[in-house]
């Protein structure tokens, strides 16, 4: 079958190398090379990186306007499969493809329907995650339904070990969904249920608030984490948190007040304790916990929040 395959970050990797490997890719459209790093060094996207090794022609486009779909419908494609592009495809490029255009999306549709399903799940404390391949209409993650799975995440893993899971499991999704379509097998159906929506996070999304429950607080530094991080004011200083979880045989402290043990910082929460073990204050190396902790004067003083 003959395909177009639009992705940008990492997560798109699995389902791109899958494709290829029992496809013709005819492109693959990605975002343009973006700053990255210290040095703020243009750098092409994980899925230009790996289009290049496999051979496929790259289309850069920070978005699909008229240059862009003209190229992608000189291609005939029979089918356009998207994973976290980051941007909107409209008609006529929508029906260019003989089928159309397929999304893998990281979530059970219709839920969190949006830029971020998976942290925006986390953060909510859904119990199971999951992946959905979906027929791409022009409604936001409103198509019907190919084929939707839930897929097992590792107790407490954070949003990027939680994609990890989700991109493998939903590489193998995605192609069962394209051989049904080229077999001519594969029936979609109609989302049902109540929809959700997973806007883009912001900075102020990682801020943890220390008088909610334990539960509440730990979900939102995994569904932060790495990006755009858990963080709170200590002194008034912003201290990002790198690596935390659940505290063992830990007393009771009130909301953000701070102590030490040998291997974490315990902070307060409505319940019990947040265990931090790795921070990084703002403007510094990230570091031990416990080891920046020391290095604090007053500290019998400072909370976090402050």
């Amino acid at each position: 079958m003959r395909l177009v395959f639009a992705g940008t970050p990492a997560a798109a990797l699995p389902t791109l190398r899958r494709l290829a490997a029992e496809h013709d890719i005819a492109a693959v459209v990605t975002r343009p090379d973006a700053p990255r790093g210290r040095k703020r060094v243009l750098t092409p996207s994980p899925v230009a990186e790996a289009a290049s090794e496999l051979g496929i022609p790259v289309i850069k486009a920070a978005r699909l306007d008229e240059e862009a779909s003209a190229r992608i419908a000189a291609l005939r494609p029979d089918l356009g499969v998207i994973v976290a592009y980051g941007g909107l495809v409209r008609e006529p490029l929508l029906s260019t493809p003989a089928h159309g255009w397929i999304n893998l999306h990281f979530s059970l549709l219709p839920q969190w329907r949006g830029a971020a399903p998976v942290q925006r799940a986390l953060i909510a404390g859904d119990p199971e995650l999951g992946a959905s391949v979906f027929q791409l209409v022009a409604e936001l993650d409103a198509g019907d339904v190919f084929a939707a799975r839930t897929i097992p995440i590792p107790d407490g893993a954070t949003a990027d070990v939680a994609l990890d899971t989700l991109a493998d499991d939903g590489a193998q999704l995605t192609a069962e969904v394209v051989s049904g379509i080229h077999a001519g097998t594969a029936r979609a159906v109609p989302q049902t249920g109540g929809a959700t929506l997973a806007p883009k996070l912001t900075l102020d999304d990682g801020r943890l608030d220390w008088s909610l429950p334990f539960d509440a607080v730990y979900a939102r530094y995994r569904g932060v984490t790495p990006e755009p991080g858990a963080h709170t004011t200590v002194d008034g200083v912003r201290v990002k948190i790198l690596d935390a979880g659940r505290a063992t045989d830990a007393e009771t402290l009130l909301p953000g007040a701070i102590t030490a043990s040998r291997s974490a910082l315990l902070i307060g929460t409505a319940t019990e304790p947040l265990a931090v073990t790795r921070v990084q204050p703002a403007g510094k190396a990230a570091m031990s916990a416990v080891d920046w902790w020391r290095g604090q004067r007053g500290t019998e003083d400072l909370r976090a929040g402050a």
